[in-house]
């Protein structure tokens, strides 16, 4: 039961991060190329959670010892989620517009679902299904749809590869958080996102140019790199590994209502009724396989 709480929480905390982050990557992007970008992100990112683990290493006096599968996990986690994902995030943002990244990427959850009965052996239950149809179909109310959406067909491959490999980085983590902490998974695996990153924020740069000249810029690359990445990768890590990775990924669904939101607290944009209904329709999804589950469990153990 707490177990299941804090996950929830830490992962509802992340969406909520993410929220903002198509929003101001969209904006960095009009400044920054999108892969330099994804370089900056893992650096600023990494230098703060490696002082984080060395001291919390140093306080608990238990250095983390690694064998070379460990070594090749983490570096699949970093390739797939870390460096493959985000760039094809940014990618396709930057070919099309952040509705569309925040309508497409909502797809996640549903490829979550299917890697996690593939590569954990988790059950893909009737309740599972039902929670993610209804989900979805919140999300699909909340942004809505329109034949204007986007403005390049490569924009919409990227996005799509985005939310794929996405997938396949919660379902590794949590295949890793059985032996790692989650603080150690996202140090390591955003250093071998660093790596693979580095060679192509190099080729980039010889075709395009940074712009830092305004302050906004500087809050942006920050907010991306420490906020959105270093602490939002670990509360994400931290609830999947409390949670089953289908059931997890569901809260990915609070991304775009935290994006809506924060945009009519912060932008003054609207809010009409279609953002309730959908918001009502995605909470019920999530407790569809948590609230009942749980119950479940407990008259079985009193049965017993």
């Amino acid at each position: 039961m707490c177990n299941t709480v804090l996950g929830a929480l830490c992962l509802s905390s992340a969406a909520t991060i993410w929220g903002a982050l198509y929003v101001v990557s969209k904006y960095v992007l009009d400044f920054i190329p999108p892969l330099t970008l994804v370089w900056l992100r893992y650096s600023i990112a990494f230098v703060f959670l490696y002082i984080i683990l060395k001291i919390v290493q140093r306080k608990t006096d238990t250095p983390t010892k690694f064998d070379r599968g460990d070594w090749l996990l983490l570096a699949w986690i970093g390739f797939v989620g870390y460096f493959l994902s985000i760039s094809c995030q940014f990618i396709g943002t930057k070919l099309s517009d952040a509705h569309t990244g925040a309508l497409i990427t909502s797809a996640t959850p549903a490829f979550t679902v299917i890697f996690a009965r593939f590569v954990l052996q988790e059950t893909l239950t009737v309740r599972k299904f039902l929670s993610l149809i209804i989900a979805t179909f919140g999300v699909a109310i909340i942004i809505g749809w329109n034949s204007n959406l986007g403005y390049n067909i490569w924009g919409y491959v990227f996005l799509v590869a985005a939310a794929i490999t996405w997938a396949l980085l919660s379902v590794y983590v949590k295949l890793a958080s059985y032996k790692f902490s989650t603080l150690t998974i996202t140090t390591y695996a955003i250093l071998f996102a660093v790596i693979f990153t580095t060679p192509f924020m190099i080729w980039e740069l010889q075709t395009s140019r940074l712009i830092f000249n305004n302050y906004l810029v500087y809050w942006g690359v920050l907010y991306i790199g420490i906020v959105a990445t270093a602490f939002a990768y670990l509360l994400w890590n931290k609830g999947m590994e409390l949670m089953d990775a289908g059931i997890g990924s569901l809260f990915f669904f609070f991304q775009p209502v935290m994006g809506s939101f924060l945009g009519w607290l912060w932008l003054d944009e609207h809010l009409d009724l279609n953002f309730f209904i959908g918001g009502v329709l995605i909470l019920l999804g999530v407790l569809l396989v948590t609230v009942p589950q749980k119950r479940n469990k407990a008259l079985t153990v009193k049965d017993r």
